[in-house]
């Protein structure tokens, strides 16, 4: 019985690693002036989660935020889609440099954001559940269709707690999108 406790314990903390959730990394370009960035295109983002809607929910959210901060303006999601029609953009979440840079013009942006939702929704790890949501989005600079920024961010998940007891808990999807949203733009702006 004792060995069998140990091996528990042991996948425990095995598992807390690859479970805990928490800010990731960003890259910056050096040499870009983020200062002169006056209008931000937010493209749709790619879904890789189970949720059908959540890489729109997470773009509206994404959106919203960084409008927010006042830093900028980001363009709104309807004139983005026609001007994705317009271009002839063959695949919005992954957007080739030629398209980026029609797209700035167009819209007369300095910036355009592409996104991924990696998880979103409840995650389980044995009789305990928490909502989680991962992301990771990047910058091109619209004149050249050069990636100036890049980042990452996981937030929610199953707390140490509620693993060893085996409860479910946590954030509400909702707040986790936010959390996660607001480390990702804190990452921009800093």
């Amino acid at each position: 019985m004792h060995e069998t406790r140990w091996r528990a314990w042991l996948t425990v903390a095995a598992l807390l690693p690859a479970l805990s959730c928490g800010s990731g990394r960003s890259y910056q370009n050096r040499n870009m002036d983020f200062g002169s960035i006056r209008t931000i295109v937010v493209m749709p983002f790619w879904n890789l989660s189970r949720e059908s809607l959540a890489a729109d929910r997470v773009r509206d959210v994404f959106a919203s935020s960084l409008l927010a901060t006042e830093a900028t303006y980001v363009v709104p999601l309807g004139e983005v889609g026609r001007a994705i029609s317009r271009v002839g953009v063959a695949n919005p979440v992954s957007p080739s440099a030629d398209e980026i840079v029609k797209i700035g013009a167009m819209l007369k942006a300095e910036a355009l954001i592409t996104g991924v939702v990696k998880e979103y929704g409840e995650v389980r790890t044995g009789s305990a559940g928490a909502n989680v949501v991962s992301l990771s989005a990047q910058m091109f600079e619209t004149t050249t269709g050069k990636v100036v920024w890049s980042g990452s961010s996981t937030k929610g998940g199953v707390s140490f707690g509620s693993r060893l007891l085996g409860t479910s808990g946590g954030d509400p999807v909702n707040d986790v999108t936010e959390q996660a949203v607001d480390d990702l733009i804190k990452q921009l702006l800093r």
